[in-house]
């Protein structure tokens, strides 16, 4: 893990030159402090005042991505229990900042990776992203969205990062983890070597099972307020895809009585969706844990290596 890192920003967006361009364009914001928030694999996040986030792409393979982001939220705005992002100020690049930028309301809530919350205290978090994620999986809600989105000229891809392909999901695990080994930041674990010797070997997605799909639902994406759920964000993945996507989140996050309660709140989870989801729970954990090893995050870090375990068990 040496040499420029695969999220280290192409354009650096720093708290002088966002609040210049976002007071030229919104001159009812003008005069606010500006701070960096938050940074991610590809958008920064600028803080303008007390009430307002915006978020700056920093990596150009994420242009794509907040095109559908920004054509999604504003469909889904207000949909869900869940506060998600509802974009607000929408930017127009400039010579300085020549890719898009958005501004929404804070949310309330820290990201679950850092909020230091016990596996046995997120039963409540569990039973609320299941239910949310019942909504969001339901297909009229894919089919309206779909249609919504191409009302922008937006056109929702179908898997994009191949996350339901769990044996191509599982090589990319097995380079990660490998290179987490070899740094020591991991003790490779049999089970996971079981999951992903039967990952490899499991056959395509069945076609026809695309829903409309957070499609990056991690620790970093989910928001709670002490012990309850309070927001769901980062949509630059959203898509079209097989739930297990985004059923991820119920093997990296949650295990014994919260996993239960996350399953009774979403429904029935086949055991080759089963399969799928807990293969791309381990590679994402992976990748997170890459990163927050390189960035020097350890709550993150400490996060994600338990959801390497969380996932097979």
């Amino acid at each position: 893990m040496t040499g420029r890192r695969e999220w280290t920003a192409e354009r650096v967006i720093d708290a002088e030159l966002a609040g210049r361009v976002i007071a030229e364009q919104f001159p009812d914001l003008a005069g606010l402090p500006v701070r960096t928030f938050d940074a991610g694999w590809d958008n920064v996040v600028l803080a303008v005042g007390d009430a307002w986030l915006f978020r700056f792409i920093h990596r150009r393979i994420a242009l794509d991505g907040s095109r559908r982001e920004l054509a999604v939220l504003r469909h889904l705005a207000d949909r869900f229990a869940v506060p998600i992002p509802h974009p607000v100020f929408v930017g127009t690049p400039t010579p300085e900042v020549g890719w898009p930028f958005w501004g929404t309301r804070a949310l309330p809530g820290r990201e679950l990776a850092e909020a230091g919350l016990p596996s046995a205290e997120r039963t409540d978090v569990a039973a609320s992203l299941g239910s949310f994620l019942r909504e969001l999986h339901a297909p009229d809600l894919a089919a309206a969205t779909t249609t919504a989105a191409a009302a922008s000229d937006v056109a929702l891809p179908s898997d994009p990062l191949g996350r339901a392909d769990a044996s191509r999901t599982a090589t990319r695990a097995r380079e990660r983890l490998g290179r987490l080994v070899a740094a020591g930041i991991w003790a490779a674990d049999p089970r996971v070597d079981v999951l992903l010797d039967r990952a490899a070997a499991a056959p395509p997605t069945p076609p026809g099972q695309a829903v409309l799909v957070h499609g990056d639902l991690h620790a970093r994406h989910v928001l709670v307020d002490g012990r309850a759920l309070a927001g769901v964000i980062d949509w630059g993945d959203t898509a079209l895809a097989d739930p297990s996507v985004d059923l991820m989140i119920g093997y990296s996050a949650f295990e014994g009585a919260s996993r239960t309660a996350f399953l009774d709140a979403y429904g029935d989870v086949p055991p080759d969706r089963e399969l799928r989801a807990r293969t791309t729970a381990v590679s994402v954990s992976a990748a997170l844990a890459e990163y927050a090893a390189g960035e020097g995050m350890d709550a993150l870090l400490a996060e994600t290596l338990a959801g390497l375990g969380r996932a097979v068990e």
